[in-house]
């Protein structure tokens, strides 16, 4: 009897943890977007945690932690209590090009994070003010090339997308230390570009489709492999005559390593029926976002993409200026 007794109890204490978690969530989920509100991380992240709330029965709390070019915000959701209940929805810049970008970096997110999975690609474009001598992709090189002491370029921060994926341009073009301008977001940068105060920028097309289609900036290319359907008539890089800058910013959840199993579960599921449903994947075509695959939506998937691009942009971006 004694030993029918311990093991009941032994079985009733390996049920009671699992019976628990099965019931996360319980509570709010805050997910930390790195940026001030407004940006193109923040949008997608309201876009796809409105309807993850849906299936988790509980709402996805969007806080925008900003600084530190997306840095200080993902420091905090990473070393967070491994619960569940903080994760972070992180880009090209946080997840790929931080590490060396900044060489302090308190989070490591080859391996020192859970990825939950991508919530989609955004094409890069290289956008100039209207004003902008230029007519074409193969005259803007020529023209850099020839004016490093006089071309500006704008981007969001060192750190941000726009500053990696320029970083990335000026280093195939042997200009890496042309005038940089710095601003505290893409949408100061982009104001000026349009007002014709700097002359080009890379950004994602999140943030520029609808100034090129009002045509208050110019298009050279887009740097992906087709056109993208938001903006047919712009050509691709290799269209244009540059076939090397090949780069897509994306967006993507991670949380704190050690989330039990379950709880990543629950997560990767709400992510894929998010981006299977099909007002979210409306909104987020209009915005010229690319709809991951299965296999980029699951955490093996994302945590390859991660590394993937941090390899080929450490070497730039390493040597790089930082300003």
């Amino acid at each position: 009897m004694k030993k029918l007794a311990l093991s009941l109890t032994a079985a009733l204490a390996l049920a009671l943890p699992a019976q628990a978690q099965s019931k996360y969530p319980e509570r709010p989920i805050t997910m930390i977007v790195p940026f001030a509100a407004g940006g193109p991380t923040d949008i997608i992240a309201r876009i796809v945690g409105e309807n993850m709330s849906k299936t988790l029965g509980q709402q996805v709390v969007v806080e925008n932690v900003a600084g530190a070019g997306g840095t200080t915000g993902i420091t905090r959701a990473v070393t967070a209590t491994p619960d569940g209940y903080t994760i972070a929805m992180g880009h090209l810049g946080t997840f790929s090009a931080a590490p060396a970008t900044y060489p302090g970096l308190k989070y490591d997110p080859i391996n020192g994070m859970q990825t939950i999975g991508l919530a989609g690609g955004t094409p890069i474009l290289i956008v100039a003010k209207k004003a902008f001598a230029p007519k074409d992709l193969k005259e803007f090189v020529t023209y850099v090339k020839a004016n490093t002491d006089k071309v500006n370029e704008a981007h969001a921060g060192v750190g941000s997308v726009s500053w990696t994926t320029c970083t990335l341009l000026k280093g195939q073009l042997g200009v890496p230390k042309l005038n940089s301008v710095a601003y505290r977001g893409t949408g100061p940068a982009l104001n000026d570009l349009v007002s014709g105060q700097v002359d080009f920028m890379c950004d994602q097309i999140v943030s520029v489709a609808e100034q090129i289609k009002a045509g208050t900036i110019k298009a050279y290319a887009i740097a992906s492999a087709e056109r993208s359907p938001a903006l047919p008539d712009v050509p691709t890089t290799k269209e244009a005559g540059l076939p090397e800058y090949q780069i897509e910013a994306w967006n993507g959840i991670a949380a704190p390593k050690g989330l039990p199993k379950d709880v990543v579960d629950k997560l990767v599921d709400a992510l894929d029926k998010a981006l299977n449903d099909e007002t979210v994947k409306k909104r987020l075509l209009d915005l010229g976002t690319v709809l991951p695959t299965k296999e980029e939506r699951t955490p093996a998937g994302f945590a390859a993409l991660i590394k993937r691009d941090a390899d080929k942009l450490s070497p730039v971006l390493s040597a790089a200026p930082k300003q």
